[in-house]
């Protein structure tokens, strides 16, 4: 028999095209990129009206906020991915 897969050799893409295939393969990976990137520089803006807080103890919130935001759009895409596959699926099955 004749396997009609494609093989497709991972180590000759770029990361550009590694990039666009995780992005169609989990789209909530890359919104958690984004909203990472956009808590990070929310945190750089605000780093001058901290107040007396010193900066590891900054830098250590600030890394639990990007870090959560990470985990919610992930949580968010599972739980998106599993409501679709078990409560929306069609009856034809």
């Amino acid at each position: 028999m004749s396997n009609s897969q494609r093989i497709f050799d991972y180590t000759d893409e770029s990361q550009a095209e590694r990039l666009a295939r995780k992005s169609k393969d989990s789209p909530f990976m890359i919104l958690g990129i984004i909203g990472m990137i956009g808590v990070c520089g929310l945190g750089i803006y605000k780093y001058k009206t901290r107040g007396k807080m010193s900066t590891s103890v900054y830098l250590m919130q600030l890394r639990v906020a990007a870090q959560g935001t990470v985990v919610s759009a992930l949580t968010i895409g599972l739980v998106y991915t599993m409501a679709k596959q078990h409560l929306f699926k069609d009856k034809k099955e």
